[in-house]
Formats: structure tokens, C-alpha cells, sequence
């Protein structure tokens, strides 16, 4: 008996519907979309940066239930299974000189296409100054087509290509997948301080690309990387102080 009660007691803790769903921190539940919001428990202690995070989380939220009734009403056959799925995540990457957060912003959503889809973004975050910035502080010259922007662009293409390979994904390493990555802060992807092997510094930059930026759906996402050491003669005294070390391993397996 004891052991029939043990057996269903194991069964229990096992199974979904006894399982603890962490709790959004925001979201919006209609007929139309479920949607939720969440934020990692690093971004929750730090209250301004936390603030900032649910602020952007809740406008993404209320676009995409707006977006969702909209479609409902021009297309409600499309709705017939239920609606729209979507799911966002805040989560930190890394913390710089104690200063530099940089974020993760990790969306899913299901409108009921051929498949579900992903993005990805990220947000920089100056724990001094308490607001979101740019890596525009840590180089002498970020201008559009200028030495800088050339050189992350050479080194990301470079980067991309080695990860494609390990993917047996050589075929898709063209300049037509990679044409998008373009020498602008602004049309470059989604940037991160990568964290290092040294406390308190930054290994270079991490690039992130959803599906369909460098590659087909097929392949998922990517992560290019770019050593510290490559941006060197671009650095500003803010930029010299915060790069250093090697790029752990463990954070290059991850990706």
C-alpha cells in the first residue's frame, strides 16, 4: 500500500497540471491572445531597470492584443482553433564594471501560421545613469559606413560563417543571407556585452539574429561574436577599461 501511494505521490509531482507555472509579471488574456510577460528575478532587483523592462513588456502586450482583435475581426476563420500565443522574456546576458547590463529580450508568438515564430532584441542598460544607451560610449567614431561600423561588420560575417559551418550550414553562408548586416549601429542586429572570462569585463560584442535575419527558418537563430581585441584601435578610455579577458567557454557552447 505504501508503495502504490508513493508511486501516485511520484506520478503527481511529475505531472503538468501539478506543476508550478512561474507567474507573468504582466499579461493579457482575452479570446483573442494569451500573451504573457516575464522578467528574470536579476532584472526584479533592480527596481528602475525592472520598471523600464514591464513598461516596454506592457506596450508590446497591448499592440499585439489590439493587432490580435483587429485580425479576429477581418479574419475570424483564422481564430477557429482559439487565438494568438505570445511570450516575451527579459533576462540579463551580463553585467559590465558594474554598470553595463546588457538584456535579452526573447519573443515567441503563434498566430496560427504555417509555424510559430521567434525574435530576439536586446536593451543596454547604464545602472549609473538609470536609462537605456547605445555602445556608441565605448567607441571613438560609430558613424554609419565609417572604419568602426566596417570593421564589427567584417568580424560579424566572419563570426557567422564559422557558426554556419558548425551547423553544416556552409551553403547558406552568402553575401545575400548577410546583406542585411549592414555598417550601422542601427542595421547591424541586436548587440550585447559578452561576459569574460576577467570579473568585471566584457569579451567584445555578441550579435543577435532571429530566424530569416542570416539564414533560413530552418536554422534557428545565431549568435556572431566579435573579440575585444578586433575593436582595439576603436575604442574609446571608457571602451579600454570595460573590455578585457577571453570569452568563457561555457558562454560560446550556450549559443
Amino acid at each position: 500500500m505504501l508503495a502504490i501511494l508513493s508511486a501516485i505521490a511520484t506520478i503527481a509531482l511529475a505531472s503538468p497540471s501539478f506543476a508550478a507555472d512561474p507567474k507573468p509579471d504582466a499579461a493579457v488574456k482575452n479570446r483573442n491572445i494569451d500573451a504573457r510577460v516575464f522578467l528574470d528575478d536579476k532584472i526584479k532587483a533592480d527596481a528602475p531597470l525592472a520598471a523600464n523592462c514591464l513598461a516596454d513588456g506592457k506596450k508590446w502586450l497591448d499592440k499585439n492584443a489590439a493587432d490580435a482583435a483587429a485580425s479576429r475581426k477581418q479574419d475570424p476563420q483564422f481564430f477557429k482553433d482559439g487565438g494568438w500565443d505570445f511570450e516575451r522574456k527579459y533576462s540579463i546576458r551580463s553585467v559590465v564594471a558594474d554598470r553595463y547590463v546588457s538584456i535579452l529580450r526573447d519573443d515567441y508568438m503563434d498566430t496560427h501560421g504555417a509555424h510559430p515564430n521567434s525574435d530576439v532584441n536586446t536593451i543596454l542598460w547604464d545602472k549609473a545613469e538609470n536609462k537605456r544607451i547605445s555602445i556608441r560610449p565605448f567607441f571613438t567614431e560609430t558613424a554609419d559606413n565609417g572604419a568602426t561600423m566596417k570593421a564589427m561588420v567584417k568580424a560579424v560575417i566572419a563570426s557567422l560563417k564559422i557558426e554556419k559551418k558548425k551547423r553544416d550550414s556552409g551553403e547558406t553562408a552568402t553575401e545575400d543571407w548577410f546583406k542585411g548586416v549592414e555598417p550601422s549601429l542601427l542595421k547591424i542586429g541586436a548587440v550585447t556585452l559578452a561576459p569574460s572570462t576577467e570579473t568585471g569585463k566584457s569579451s567584445g560584442l555578441t550579435f543577435h539574429y532571429p530566424p530569416y535575419a542570416v539564414g533560413p527558418y530552418a536554422e534557428g537563430q545565431y549568435v556572431a561574436f566579435v573579440p575585444w581585441e578586433t575593436l582595439k584601435p576603436y575604442l574609446t578610455p571608457e571602451g579600454a577599461r570595460i573590455f578585457g579577458g577571453a570569452r568563457p567557454k561555457a558562454d560560446a557552447d550556450e549559443q
